[in-house]
């Protein structure tokens, strides 16, 4: 340390004053880069982060609040009188769903069919929904055939 001194006072006035500015700025640089810019880099991130979280949150609000409205109108829309088997039976006839299986457990219907037209399933469940009838559980795959999906095993309640 002492020959650091040394060194330094063996300078001229200028070349102390130029030295100190220079050790200043160094400092100052020092401060910038390894604190305070990450730092601030944190900050805007996490706000950033807590923005698009927050749009998130209000999208999802908002499909919720839409999913009530559609199922408040849906089941106070056109029922049915009957059992959920009779809703089954009669909806799939009428949309042409060659159903393969049907299984009751208590207030609940398990379906499954072999091979039908996704177009005409997603109809059938359509009509399904505006009877009062919720899908509960699905398992759907492809069949074989182009536009041909299989249902593995639908899950219907009352709502």
């Amino acid at each position: 340390m002492n020959m650091l001194k040394q060194k330094y006072q063996a300078l001229s006035e200028r070349e102390q004053r130029l030295l100190l500015v220079a050790a200043v700025a160094i400092g100052i640089a020092i401060f910038y880069f390894g604190a305070w810019a990450p730092l601030s880099n944190g900050v805007e991130a996490a706000r950033s982060q807590q923005q698009s979280q927050q749009q998130l949150l209000n999208w999802v609000e908002d499909k919720a609040r839409q999913a009530r409205r559609l199922r408040q109108s849906s089941s106070v829309g056109s029922g049915f009188s009957g059992s959920l088997t009779q809703a089954v039976n009669q909806s799939t006839a009428r949309y042409n769903i060659p159903v393969s299986r049907l299984q009751p457990q208590d207030d609940e219907l398990q379906v499954w069919v072999d091979e039908a037209a996704f177009d005409e399933v997603l109809e059938w469940l359509k009509a399904l929904e505006q009877m009062g009838i919720v899908i509960l559980q699905v398992d759907i795959t492809e069949a074989g055939t182009p536009g041909m999906i299989k249902i593995r095993r639908l899950q219907l309640g009352m709502s």
